[in-house]
């Protein structure tokens, strides 16, 4: 019994299996994409009146009859639906006319007038430049920007009552130094000795050296005249020619060039000075500065400019010679000589020596009393110096006019100071000095010269002081 039933439900299930094999199932219909316009039909709609005023009808859509197997897409239902655009209109109300603006717009518009008034326009300052012409071919440097004007401030600041006046190189430079009774031949050689020292030297410094030599200076021969002439240098001893002359710097070699360029002078020029730059390059000791400031002082010719430190720092600190700047004084006095005016080769070096000695100093420049830099034409000028000097400037009223068309700079101070005067009392046992009025007056080129000399006798003497002690000692041991 059991076992009948048994065989007869793997019959069954056999002959299932075998039917649904032979016979497939019916394909499932895909399923329905869901889309906006398919779900419409079931917007909640609420039976409230003033909901159904306020709310857009819904058109419902109206199923379609889909064959069998059809494309999805041709079951969506066509449905057209009308939009309502709303328009927003918006009112404006006009404010009320007002006579005056409001204040804080005032104030804007008076800080912006301020703001206009107080810029002032950049200055574009552009060094040297070479421009070449594309028809000729021709190639010319143009001058810098400015040039004319800082010129002619320097120029109004080395005269009379200018920060840069009574420099050293106004009364003991080079060309000053030659005795003016000394004859023509003999004044030029002093010109040409005082040039070979001033080498690295200062002007006071180099101003005594020179009058020791015109004064010192032992003679040639019996019943000749002492001083400085070619005859006394080639006779002296190198030693007391060196003595003489200790106190400028590199006097070593200056006394043995002085001595070979005398030589030369003797054989080949007759015992005068060389006439052209050539001969006196050639000379020991004479550099292209020294040749040209010599021919232009002891020959009356200016054929190159004289370019010494102070023009070399002084030019590169204005930016005349451009970014990169010059690396040394020839390289800076061929540049010059292409775009400077001829007249003011011999000028220049004498205005921005003094000017360099004076005011633009190689350490503690004194900006705040410079034109250029109060007047935004000096590039390196210190930013903080200048702004002191502007205070100063605005307390004390002082103008300066330069007519630059003509080269001539006039000055014209005007000075609202408080003048204060100092009573100096000085109180000498057993003596009484009523009280006076403290005058201080500037030092003159000769008052500086005679304490030059002071300092060099004092030297002199404790030199050999100490070289005869040590002597004095030596033979005592």
């Amino acid at each position: 019994m059991i076992v009948s039933q048994l065989i007869r439900r793997t019959t069954c299930k056999i002959r299932d299996t075998k039917l649904s094999i032979i016979m497939p199932r019916p394909l499932a219909s895909p399923p329905r994409r869901i889309t906006r316009s398919s779900l419409a039909r079931f917007a909640y709609t609420s039976d409230d009146s003033s909901s159904k005023e306020n709310s857009v009808p819904v058109p419902v859509p109206v199923p379609v009859p889909v064959p069998a197997l059809a494309d999805i897409e041709d079951a969506i239902l066509s449905t057209t639906t009308t939009s309502r655009k709303r328009k927003r209109t918006t009112t404006l109300k006009a404010p009320k006319a007002s006579t005056s603006p409001p204040p804080i717009k005032a104030e804007e518009e008076d800080a912006v007038t301020v703001e206009k008034k107080t810029q002032a326009p950049k200055r574009q300052r552009k060094p040297a430049r070479k421009t070449t012409d594309p028809a000729t071919g021709t190639t010319t440097v143009s001058a810098p920007s400015d040039w004319e004007e800082t010129y002619a401030l320097v120029k109004a600041m080395r005269s009379a009552g200018g920060p840069a006046a009574n420099a050293p190189v106004d009364t003991m430079g080079c060309e000053r130094l030659a005795s003016a009774s000394a004859s023509p031949r003999d004044r030029r050689f002093q010109t040409l000795v005082a040039l070979m020292l001033s080498s690295q030297t200062k002007d006071t410094t180099n101003a005594v050296a020179m009058r020791r030599l015109q004064t010192e200076l032992p003679a040639h021969a019996p019943g000749a005249a002492p001083g400085l002439n070619l005859e006394n240098v080639l006779a002296v001893d190198p030693a007391r020619l060196n003595e003489l002359i200790w106190a400028v710097g590199f006097h070593n070699n200056k006394t043995r060039y002085l001595q070979q360029a005398a030589a030369i002078l003797r054989d080949r020029w007759a015992g005068d000075i060389p006439d052209s730059i050539e001969g006196l390059v050639a000379l020991p000791g004479v550099g292209p500065k020294m040749a040209h400031l010599c021919l232009s002082a002891a020959w009356g010719r200016t054929e190159g400019i004289g370019v010494d430190v102070h023009v070399h720092r002084i030019t590169n600190l204005w930016g005349w010679h451009g970014g990169g700047g010059t690396k040394n004084p020839e390289d800076t006095r061929l540049k010059l000589q292409a775009w400077l005016p001829r007249e003011r080769w011999h000028e220049i070096n004498w205005l921005l020596v003094g000017f360099g000695q004076t005011v633009c100093l190689p350490v503690g420049r004194r900006c705040g009393d410079c034109e250029l830099g109060l007047r935004g034409l000096c590039r390196a000028a210190e930013r903080k110096k200048v702004l002191e000097g502007r205070k100063v400037r605005e307390n004390s009223k002082v103008e300066m006019e330069v007519k630059v068309g003509d080269g001539e700079a006039v000055v014209k101070v005007e000075e609202e100071q408080e003048e204060e005067v100092v009573v100096e009392r000085d109180a000498v046992a057993n003596e009484s000095l009523e009280g006076g009025l403290g005058v201080k007056e500037e030092p003159s080129g000769a008052d500086v010269l005679k304490d030059e000399e002071k300092k060099v006798k004092v030297e002199d003497e404790q030199v050999s002081s100490a070289s005869s002690g040590g002597k004095r000692r030596r033979t005592a041991r």
